[in-house]
């Protein structure tokens, strides 16, 4: 049956979600028992949505709550259902997106490991002073830099370490908090 052809007010009418696909953050309070990220994950994997970062710990010891921080693309469609399957788990308090606010922090930490010698050598430690990278490991051959920042920053730096040498790279995900004086 075409959706089309039915009238407008028919319970069998279609419309389909044409928003865009966009990043979220998404930041859930949970009770900080075993099980719980399995869970979490076990919901994203079953119902086909993709997890793009994902951290997780303990913030509030006293009273054994934890925050994940899920990182995800949808549209406002999928969003909707990923938020209301999330808050329907008994330990999850409170599931925020931040992206939506508009006023959160984001910020990732990466160690980068670069091999060279000579120019490379002495190109990479330039770059890593431009981007406010800290050395925590050197050898003749190689360093590992520690770099903190928004995404993007940390993938432009990456970007410039391929050519001088990039081994390997390692990266939290992302931490995410609200602006403001509220918490969550």
């Amino acid at each position: 049956m075409n959706a089309n052809l039915l009238p407008s007010g028919s319970v069998y009418s279609f419309v389909a979600d044409t928003s865009a696909v966009e990043r979220h953050t998404l930041s859930v309070l949970v009770d900080n028992e075993p099980g719980i990220l399995a869970r979490i994950a076990g919901l994203f994997s079953a119902r086909g949505f993709n997890i793009d970062s994902l951290t997780v710990s303990e913030t509030e010891h006293e009273k054994g709550l934890s925050r994940i921080t899920v990182v995800t693309e949808a549209n406002l469609k999928v969003l909707s259902q990923i938020k209301l399957q999330l808050e329907r788990l008994v330990p999850v308090h409170r599931v925020v997106d931040l992206t939506a606010t508009g006023k959160s922090l984001e910020r990732e930490l990466a160690l980068v490991k670069v091999a060279g010698q000579g120019e490379n050598r002495v190109e990479a430690l330039r770059l890593a002073d431009a981007f406010r990278a800290q050395i925590v490991d050197a050898s003749i051959d190689s360093f590992v830099f520690e770099i903190t920042g928004k995404p993007s920053k940390i993938e432009q730096f990456i970007a410039l370490m391929v050519p001088l040498g990039l081994v390997e790279v390692v990266r939290t995900g992302l931490a995410a908090i609200a602006r403001g004086p509220q918490g969550m």
